[in-house]
């Protein structure tokens, strides 16, 4: 498929397919930070914990896959690497093995946080460009992070 067969230019699709491989990078990097938490989360609030993480690895596995097909949609290859992953991610990876359950959370609300600040940056470009199909996918993914910070924070006892 090429971007003009969705009415795009490859002017208009350089830039947001750059950020959406960035984008996916980070994505892989908190996929499996959270299955790293889920694996190995310990305490008072394993059971809890567990289940919360597995939802949020679950949909972060769906997310993935829909970032590189909309990278696909728009006529170019998606990274499929880890060593892009690595390479490209501002999210960090960590060793979660013995990390305090607290600690996770704290640890992934960061990293949803600063996917929030990419989307927005993403959303920005894409509206410039006119890319409806990619914002509308990012400001889902967005809307989902949000709900979650605010339910991890509350977690947390925090505001």
């Amino acid at each position: 498929m090429a971007a003009k067969e969705i009415d795009l230019t490859e002017k208009q699709v350089k830039p947001v397919v750059d950020m959406l491989n960035e984008y996916l990078a980070n994505y892989h990097v908190h996929y499996q930070k959270l299955r790293g938490c889920h694996w190995n989360v310990k305490g008072p609030h394993f059971f809890t914990l567990h289940i919360k993480f597995e939802e949020l690895y679950t949909n972060a596995q769906l997310t993935i896959d829909e970032i590189a097909e909309r990278v696909l949609t728009l006529g170019k290859p998606p990274h499929s690497r880890f060593a892009d992953y690595i390479k490209e991610s501002s999210i960090k990876e960590v060793n979660t093995i013995g990390m305090n359950d607290m600690d996770m959370v704290e640890e992934l609300l960061k990293d949803m946080t600063r996917l929030i600040e990419f989307e927005r940056s993403l959303l920005e470009e894409t509206d410039k460009v006119g890319d409806d199909g990619s914002n509308d996918m990012v400001n889902r993914f967005m809307q989902f992070k949000e709900k979650n910070i605010w339910m991890l924070k509350s977690f947390l006892g925090k505001k």
